[in-house]
């Protein structure tokens, strides 16, 4: 542990510390990769260069929760613990353990670099993990008819079914084949295409790290939107006169907004903006890390109102999810269809993350008690 006096351990420029923990175009505050758990706690506090990444995924966690819970105050709405809402329960995980996961990985990334290298594979881990939970409430929300056949008309009349098939937006067999058995188990293997991509930037592709790290989460975007695309593209569900059609029409705002944020999340965090025009002079406060963080939050806030907006309509009309005469092909959300699929992707995400830890240590853990005594040597006494 390195000698601090009971003082604050100093803050370092970066010709003080490993290549390794070098941003582009941050100069300064940096903290020396040997802290103590009790040192990185308290690093939260004051201003290093890791300060407003913590805080800026720290305290939106409290801000997505208080607009999460509104749901199960709504009228009608069934029990928090009601199969109904296990897709959006598992949305929380997925958000909740993303901005944790984001949060501490800038906390305690100073412990060591092989810390500092598990701590962003969990980091890339929870992302992908959060794309798999909107892929279950885009699946159950967004969409909830996606696969089903529309019920034979009252009178039988072919010439009125092949009206209706040729009409309706929801009798589509090759999209309800997608939806149906390719949408969830593709979206679990995109995440994890995801995070081996990422987690291999910390060991190979250096210098391109911020753009594959950008261009990779947008694919599971696009996938994952699938739904939403569909919904865009087709006549809603609800009729005019239904009071859901009220509350399904925000959705197409909310949408553009996630798009919006996400856009620009994505290009402040390649370009490397503003600190890129002024190196040394946005160290602490307003790097484009920083900012790349709101961004995100913003995204993700719209994405909840999105699926709120929907959750509301299908309490409107419960009789969307099973529509009466009709022969369901989506059944309702399951634990295993919701709990078990997170649970066996964050299994398979563990594994690869135990993986690349293992290589970490290999490669940076003989260099570890050589920094500490150079830095020791370098500064053996108290300031």
């Amino acid at each position: 542990m390195l000698l601090n006096c009971g003082q604050p351990l100093p803050l370092l420029r970066h010709t003080d510390v490993p290549p390794r923990v070098i941003e582009n175009f941050i100069l300064t505050g940096y903290r020396f990769p040997n802290y103590s758990l009790r040192d990185c706690l308290l690093s939260a506090f004051r201003p290093t260069n890791e300060t407003g990444n913590f805080w800026t995924h720290f305290l939106p966690v409290f801000v997505f929760f208080y607009h999460f819970v509104e749901v199960f105050h709504w009228e009608g709405a069934p029990h928090g613990d009601d199969p109904f809402f296990y897709p959006l329960w598992n949305y929380f995980i997925g958000v909740f353990c993303l901005l944790m996961a984001s949060s501490l990985a800038h906390l305690l990334n100073s412990m060591s670099i092989v810390v500092r290298e598990v701590c962003f594979f969990v980091d890339y881990g929870t992302i992908s993990a959060y794309t798999v939970g909107s892929s279950l409430a885009y699946y159950y929300y967004i969409h909830p008819r996606a696969g089903l056949w529309e019920p034979q008309p009252p009178n039988g009349s072919s010439a009125d079914l092949k009206h209706e098939t040729a009409t309706s937006s929801y009798a589509m067999p090759d999209f309800g084949v997608f939806f149906d058995a390719l949408y969830i188990p593709s979206a679990c293997a995109v995440a994890i295409v995801c995070v081996l991509s990422c987690c291999n930037t910390r060991q190979r592709w250096r210098y391109y790290r911020y753009v594959i790290r950008t261009l990779v989460f947008l694919l599971p975007f696009f996938f994952s939107s699938t739904p939403i695309f569909y919904r865009l593209l087709t006549k809603s569900p609800y009729s005019a006169s239904s009071s859901s059609l009220a509350s399904s029409s925000t959705m197409a705002v909310f949408f553009y907004r996630h798009c919006f944020w996400l856009l620009l999340s994505a290009v402040v965090n390649i370009s490397k903006v503003p600190e890129r025009f002024a190196p040394g002079r946005f160290d602490i406060w307003g790097h484009s890390h920083q900012w790349f963080h709101c961004f995100t939050f913003l995204s993700i806030l719209d994405e909840l109102h999105m699926i709120k907006a929907e959750v509301k309509a299908i309490l409107l009309s419960p009789s969307l999810l099973l529509p009466p005469g009709g022969s369901p092909r989506l059944p309702g959300p399951t634990v295993a269809s919701t709990y078990g699929v997170m649970l066996l992707l964050q299994t398979t995400i563990i594994s690869v993350i135990v993986w690349f830890s293992w290589k970490a240590n290999c490669i940076h853990g003989p260099q570890r008690d050589q920094l500490v005594k150079d830095h020791m040597t370098k500064h053996s006494k108290c300031h």
